[in-house]
């Protein structure tokens, strides 16, 4: 299984987001202090950064990526929302959303060892898509392993409106399909769209 292993606070700069976006605090990168400062950017450019940037915030490699788009662009509505609904629908970021995870590499790691019961069934996929009215919640040994147990006072995690989160029973529900507008991340999809439809 093919892993990003790309470091962080270096990634954070050049596609100018904040590291906090991540789920990490105090990261900070002090290299290359100039190195934004470049020439213009062509068009081509400007959407391939696009691009770039929404599949390093959701940890995902080109070939799945562009199924994604595929898939979204078969879909009624507008392909760049369709798309960007997919990946919220993830599993291992719905993990990240209910602050059962500090960041989404986390949430990944959590599914793939087991920890996350989907509707009481095992699902070990962190692609796996969510559909409204799916219940998430820990398997029984999970709950008292200490990174789980803190959580039962409840997360400093803001936990969208189209999730819910019951933080003694440690227990999340998909209440609804994600909107565009509940999406926080400041991205111009329309732009990877026109990247894929060149």
């Amino acid at each position: 299984m093919a892993v990003n292993k790309q470091p962080i606070a270096k990634k954070c700069r050049s596609f100018d987001i904040s590291p906090a976006v991540m789920g990490y605090g105090n990261k900070k990168s002090n290299r290359n202090p100039g190195g934004n400062r470049r020439r213009k950017v062509s068009e081509y450019g400007a959407q391939l950064k696009e691009k770039q940037k929404v599949k390093f915030v959701y940890g995902i490699l080109e070939k799945q990526f562009h199924h994604y788009f595929l898939k979204a662009s078969n879909m009624k509505g507008i392909t760049g929302d369709n798309m960007l609904r997919l990946l919220e629908q993830r599993l291992d970021n719905v993990v990240y959303r209910l602050g059962l995870a500090k960041t989404r590499r986390m949430a990944r790691q959590v599914v793939v060892h087991g920890h996350i019961r989907v509707n009481g069934v095992k699902v070990d996929i962190p692609s796996y898509q969510v559909k409204v009215d799916d219940v998430i919640t820990l398997r029984k040994r999970s709950e008292e392993m200490d990174m789980f147990k803190s959580l039962r006072e409840g997360t400093s995690t803001v936990t969208p409106k189209w999730l819910s989160f019951d933080a003694p029973n440690l227990t999340g529900k998909v209440v609804a399909l994600p909107a565009r507008e509940d999406i926080d991340l400041q991205l111009q999809e329309n732009m990877i769209v026109e990247y894929y439809s060149r």
